[in-house]
């Protein structure tokens, strides 16, 4: 693959389906079979997603910069394109303008003012995870927060790739959906910490001030805000079902959290682990029972 694409970790593409998720729960809540007919939904979604790939493609060039010097402590991230010198700075600057710019101007364009914000919203998130003076990657226990703050962003972007800019999601789902990412982001930093020991702190500068302790805090923390959250939307909206699948949620937690305390090395990014057959399935199997979901109950019955 080209050293240019390759910084850009197109193979990180996945993530970016989480936007489907959004417009999911909109489809779930309200049942608006007429948006299949007025708003075109399926050229709406792939172009959504098309333009959430470009900016998150955007924010990797900003990554793969501004990380460049901390990169070359990492036993793996030393064989990035920009450190290992395969590609150079101004062309790849240009390349991440160019991706900006391609994303923003057809979502001005063709969807609402709710679903551009989202998006530009997105971009925005990192510039201030990844630069200074903020640069949230160096602060302990904000790194997570704030990075896992994408996973609600994607969540509005797919939201209001169907929803009108007046139709809100329930701010439960919200947190719920950024809990689950910081559980996630937690773990990684569990085994970061872990794997990489006293080089830890040379990678990542918020290393430094955690300990094991404080992180399998963060990641317990994560995990109750998860279920109080989700507990509550399926009280306010009453599906049942969901309170019935809650065990197999948590089971879904307890995995990621025995596989941050085995692994010997630094665990994958969340896009690798579904390439584990036993995450994969379960996975799936998860999915299956929100879908049945949507015929088991109805919102606010």
């Amino acid at each position: 693959m080209n050293p240019y694409l390759r910084a850009t970790r197109l193979e990180r593409w996945p993530r970016s389906l989480v936007i489907f998720i959004g417009s999911a729960a909109y489809f779930f809540l309200h049942r608006d079979f007429s948006s299949f007919i007025d708003f075109f939904p399926i050229l709406r979604l792939l172009s959504a997603f098309l333009l959430t790939l470009f900016i998150s493609m955007a924010n990797y060039v900003i990554n793969e910069i501004a990380d460049a010097p901390y990169d070359i402590h990492h036993p793996t991230k030393r064989n990035r394109p920009l450190v290992k010198g395969e590609i150079r700075l101004i062309p790849f600057s240009l390349l991440g303008f160019a991706l900006t710019l391609s994303a923003l101007i057809p979502a001005f364009l063709l969807f609402s003012a709710s679903f551009f914000f989202s998006l530009l919203g997105l971009l925005v998130a990192g510039f201030i995870y990844n630069l200074k003076p903020v640069r949230t990657k160096d602060i302990p226990f904000l790194d997570a927060i704030s990075e896992s703050a994408n996973n609600p962003i994607r969540f509005l972007i797919g939201w209001f790739a169907l929803s009108p800019s007046t139709v809100l999601p329930p701010l439960s789902l919200l947190i719920c959906w950024w809990a689950f990412g910081n559980f996630l982001l937690v773990a990684k930093r569990l085994s970061e910490f872990r794997f990489l020991k006293e080089k830890a702190g040379d990678y990542r500068a918020s290393l430094r001030k955690y300990s094991k302790k404080s992180l399998l805090l963060g990641m317990t923390v994560s995990a109750l805000v998860f279920f109080l959250t989700y507990f509550y939307f399926a009280f306010a909206f009453r599906f049942q079902s969901l309170f019935l699948f809650s065990p197999f949620l948590l089971f879904y937690f307890f995995l990621f959290l025995r596989k941050t305390i085995k692994e010997r090395e630094v665990m994958e990014e969340p896009e690798q682990l579904l390439k584990n057959l036993k995450f994969a399935l379960y996975t799936i199997f998860l999915s299956l029972l929100f879908v049945l979901s949507f015929f088991i109950d109805k919102p606010g019955q």
